[in-house]
């Protein structure tokens, strides 16, 4: 507004009837659009609007500090809200609105319970969609006792038979592609080639034969590329990761190489007859095997010595080497137990993994090497974390027997199990994972809802619903009768403790009741 003249008496005067200025901080974005459209009206008509409110007076203040320069009721500053239009327009039409929220803690006071609520309903629908059991592999005449994975194709699996027949598997097709009769008598072990164009299999005939990975040609005869005649029975065999070199066990430990009908070394300690030995994934050089006589011993081939070599209470059928880790491994124990195992130290294990009712039979490590899977004689198969002490998902169906191998499939997704009647089954790792491609919008959920459960995973209502697992009546009975036993040992030394000498009775930990030495 401009200044008012007034004219009296022969002389002039100025009256200033200009409000003081309006602080900066209290002026809205209502008190600038109100400026605006008054200095619109003045452009178009030329005529002076009389406006109320706060709006004209600081229009006419700004105009005249403009004009006037520099001065203490100069030119002011006006701040703005600016929003840059990709964080809420969309692209396109197909496009979800895009709403701007404020994570400001003080703003959302009940967060926690939403979030309390939402972790509650996805592990109730976690459990709900847990169907683990894919398909069934049938075709076998025997009980399936070995496998072997296909070390560069993941949809190959081969399997052998205690009739000597080995088949060879496209999970993909969910069917066999190829048989051969391999050996008389059981098929004690098999392993593919590192390069995957050959395997090897050993059985009750004392022989170990190499075998083309690709079927023969038309008119071609099913023949094993090499034979070879041994004088024991060989129990087991594994290959080296990165040389044409391999390992049997039957009465010693036998290095063989590709090109030669006799072993290069023969490594033994101790005479019972060796079950199993595999060859480290990550220092190549080292092997482990375990012996009837209660043993697990570590092999290093550059020396063509044994190193050390630990024993338990009873007797391991198998170990397995864990693939990210290079120390360590995990060994089934016929005392119902796996048991990881640090190979520096082997005065005690690192984990002893407790929830099978009966011997385990065989065990393989995932990819990942942060689980491994368990097959046992109560025909059930569990998963177990690495650091965890008991298994976090156990799969059984009524018409499985007693489970005798298992693998673990290179995708990290997939765990294939051949057991006594005949088949080998495939389920999935993650009992409720979805099978397919994921939307992305799917992965955002599936990936909170996992944040959220992990967030909220000690929670005694969750952590009850996570944990539940319906299990066979024999596998639950048996559960029951062993925690009474175990409660009843516990019991009975605390008082012996009590009733004895202070120091006469030690406390023994857990994980150093089970080993008895440790031989170097």
């Amino acid at each position: 507004m401009p200044r008012i003249l007034t004219r009296s008496s022969g002389c002039s005067a100025r009256v200033d009837r200009t409000p003081p200025l309006i602080p900066a901080a209290r002026f809205s974005s209502r008190t600038c659009r109100s400026t605006e459209r008054s200095a619109g009206s003045r452009d178009s008509g030329g005529s002076r609007a009389v406006h109320a409110g706060p709006a004209a007076p600081i229009a006419g203040r700004a105009r005249a500090g403009a004009g006037a320069g520099p001065g203490p009721r100069g030119a002011m500053r006006v701040k703005v809200l600016s929003r840059n239009p990709d964080d809420y327009v969309r692209e396109t039409k197909l496009d979800l609105q895009r709403v701007p929220r404020n994570y400001d803690p003080a703003l959302h006071p009940f967060e926690v319970a939403r979030e309390y609520t939402r972790a509650l309903n996805a592990t109730k629908l976690e459990r709900v969609f847990a169907k683990p059991f894919l398909s069934s592999l049938d075709g076998h005449r025997d009980g399936v006792n070995c496998m072997a994975k296909h070390p560069k194709s993941l949809s190959t699996v081969l399997s052998g038979a205690c009739d000597g027949e080995v088949k060879i598997w496209n999970l993909t097709k969910r069917q066999c592609i190829r048989t051969i009769q391999a050996h008389e008598g059981f098929v004690r072990g098999m392993c593919a080639r590192f390069c995957g164009t050959s395997f090897f299999t050993v059985g009750d005939d004392k022989t170990i034969k190499q075998w083309k990975m690709e079927s023969p040609e038309y008119g071609e005869e099913e023949e094993p590329i090499h034979t070879i005649l041994g004088k024991t029975v060989y129990t087991g065999i594994d290959h080296h990761w990165k040389e044409p070199v391999f390992a049997t066990c039957g009465h010693q430990v036998d290095i063989w190489d590709e090109q030669r009908t006799s072993p290069k070394c023969s490594l033994t300690w101790g005479f019972d007859s060796i079950s199993s030995v595999k060859f480290n994934p990550i220092e190549t050089y080292l092997l482990g095997s375990c012996a009837s006589d209660r043993n697990i011993v570590l092999y290093d081939m550059r020396k063509s010595t044994p190193l050390k070599k630990v024993i338990l209470n009873m007797r391991t059928n198998t170990l397995c080497w864990n693939p990210m880790e290079a120390f360590n491994f995990t060994a089934a124990n016929e005392d119902y137990n796996l048991y990881t195992f640090d190979m520096r130290f082997l005065e005690s294990p690192v984990m002893v993994h407790m929830d099978h009712v009966s011997a385990v039979l065989d065990v393989d490590y995932s990819p990942t090497g942060k689980e491994f899977v368990s097959a046992s004689f109560d025909k059930s198969i569990r998963i177990f974390p690495v650091d965890k002490g008991h298994s976090r998902e156990v799969y059984h169906t009524k018409r499985m027997q007693h489970v005798i191998t298992v693998k673990w499939t290179s995708d990290n997704k997939y765990i294939l199990c051949g057991s006594d009647e005949m088949n080998i089954r495939l389920w999935k790792a993650n009992a409720s994972e979805k099978l397919g491609v994921l939307a992305p919008r799917e992965k955002a959920a599936m990936n909170y809802n996992q944040k959220l459960k992990e967030k909220f995973q000690f929670h005694p209502q969750i952590r009850r619903i996570a944990q539940h697992r319906h299990l066979p009546k024999s596998i639950y009975c048996q559960i029951r009768e062993q925690r009474i036993m175990r409660e009843a040992r516990r019991r009975k030394e605390l008082n012996r403790r009590k009733h004895s000498k202070p120091g006469s009775v030690p406390l023994v930990p857990e994980r150093k009741k089970h080993i008895v030495a440790v031989v170097k």
